[in-house]
């Protein structure tokens, strides 16, 4: 959307037309901080990336290119970095953005204190889990600047996705001087100090995160938006009735339940693309309950029906999938699958009462909860996998909770029985999807499964270099995850999105990655 501010000087008639170009963006709910050391969620990551420059990005086709560092080299073993920062980076306040800020913002988020929950993303980096879990000085991380413009980073072991790695948010900078003065508050409209092509100029709960143009972005003359308003729409069906007045350009996602009219009315402006996540139901396994045992959840994941799911519910925008590791994925080849994949549902059925009746289950004795985030679709699936449930006599009862909130709640080790989980991925590598379910990870092992064999084969698979030998162990790995179930994987991710025709530079990628300074709109 272009709005035009009309300037009036000396109070004349005359005036003067300055066009001020805005986009109106929806985004699938407000984030839950600004703090990217504590962000989790996609939503999230859709605003770190118009806010902060990493040392290299994604650009509008997901490619990797330069950052923050125009230039790197990699040590012949694999395991130094060495950034060349470009002399013209700079923050929103004009400071040069230096080496140190990025040493600064590694150490905060390995800093237990910082409790961020994606801090094992960078467990690559040399001594950065021991600091996060064992105490190690902060001075030992393996990140240093060797001077304003020089970043040298040793890793633990060769990883093939470290530059990948990168691109997420957990790799962004953070100005040391402003985190310092404003504590937690330095990400408040005013305080927040940040080196990407936007930065915040104020955020209104429920309503709008608004960003101007950062005249200090090294690259700012190729920022073709002046203006972006990310407006949070949890009922997808808002974001659909908006895009069709024109009031926003694009939604990040859509209502399932109209696809049929978006097939017919905005063909050239729905978008359905491969996307790299899985959807899926963490099951609670810490507690002293039907749900601790195995075969308990081997027998609620028999008896759902993905194809339903995917095309009677997702209206064919899902996949059914009974893998954790999507398919496609770098660095691995076929995903392990659950041993019933090819059976009829019918005989499934019987097959998990047979397990319910060994686990000394019987017939309406066990009620779960179905937790699940705010959207039309989350609730039209777990209202169905409820019903699926009673065909096996589980009681289960759908229950709502608000988008802001849900995460942390899980997150937080929350009273739950069956929760709604998505996981998109960070780089296209294995690890990203099995390292969720490590005993430590509390961030993201929503289930709280713990299985000393299991993290055995995730370390096993950090100290292998050869990929293929490195693959092998991370199936055995996914095959253990997928014998026990804390987790029932259920549908893969498609990246549903409308966008304008006006809005130009939005292309379509697997990793469903769109930065705003590669778009422009047109008339």
């Amino acid at each position: 959307m272009v709005s035009t501010a009309i300037v009036l000087a000396g109070g004349l008639a005359a005036s003067q037309a300055m066009a001020q170009t805005v986009y109106n963006r929806g985004n699938d709910t407000d984030p839950s901080t600004l703090d990217h050391h504590l962000t989790s969620t996609v939503a999230e990551g859709h605003l770190m990336r118009d806010l902060y420059e990493s040392l290299v990005v994604q650009d509008a086709n997901a490619e990797i290119v330069p950052g923050v560092a125009e230039s790197w080299e990699v040590s012949d073993d694999g395991l130094v970095y060495t950034f060349k920062l470009r002399e013209n980076a700079r923050w929103s306040n004009g400071d040069q953005v230096k080496a140190s800020d990025f040493v600064f913002a590694y150490r905060r988020i390995q800093n237990p204190e910082t409790a961020a929950p994606y801090a094992n993303i960078l467990y690559p980096i040399k001594n950065a889990e021991a600091i996060n879990t064992d105490g190690m000085a902060l001075e030992e991380l393996g990140a240093v600047a060797i001077d304003d413009t020089t970043l040298e980073i040793t890793l633990e072991q060769s990883t093939p996705y470290f530059l990948e790695l990168l691109t997420h948010q957990t790799g962004l900078p953070l100005h040391e001087a402003s985190v310092t003065e404003h504590g937690d508050q330095f990400t408040r409209p005013g305080n927040m100090v940040t080196n990407g092509a936007y930065m915040l100029e104020s955020f209104t709960p429920n309503d709008m995160i608004v960003m101007q143009k950062n005249p200090e972005f090294h690259d700012a003359d190729n920022v073709a938006i002046d203006t972006v308003n990310y407006i949070p729409f949890e009922d997808r069906a808002t974001c659909l009735r908006r895009f069709e007045a024109g009031e926003v350009l694009s939604c990040s996602d859509v209502p399932l339940e109209q696809m049929s009219y978006m097939q017919e009315n905005l063909a050239d402006e729905l978008h359905i693309v491969p996307y790299l996540g899985t959807y899926y139901l963490p099951v609670k396994t810490n507690r002293d309950d039907a749900l601790a045992d195995p075969r308990v959840r081997q027998a609620m994941s028999m008896v759902i029906d993905r194809d339903f799911l995917a095309e009677e519910i997702w209206q064919g925008a899902m996949v059914p999938t009974y893998s954790f590791v999507p398919e496609g994925i770098g660095n691995y080849g076929e995903p392990a699958k659950l041993p019933y994949a090819g059976d009829d549902l019918l005989d499934r059925e019987d097959a998990a009462r047979e397990l319910l009746e060994e686990a000394g289950i019987e017939d309406g004795e066990l009620t779960v909860r179905l937790l699940y985030n705010t959207s039309e679709n989350n609730r039209n699936t777990m209202t169905a996998i409820a019903d699926m449930l009673g065909n096996i006599g589980i009681n289960a009862t759908p229950e709502e909770m608000e988008g802001a909130t849900y995460f942390n709640f899980l997150r937080s080790d929350g009273d739950y029985d069956m929760a709604r989980a998505g996981w998109i991925g960070d780089y296209s590598d294995p690890q990203n999807f099995l390292f969720l379910h490590e005993s430590e990870n509390l961030g993201f092992n929503y289930s709280r499964w713990a299985n000393a064999d299991y993290d055995q084969l995730m370390r096993n698979a950090a100290a292998e270099s050869d990929i293929d030998a490195r693959a092998e162990i991370l199936k055995q790995a996914e095959t253990l995850l997928l014998e026990e179930v804390p987790v029932i994987p259920i549908l893969y991710y498609t990246a549903n999105s409308l966008v304008s025709t006006k809005l130009q530079g939005w292309e379509d990628n697997v990793m469903n990655v769109h930065g705003t300074r590669w778009m422009s709109i047109s008339e």
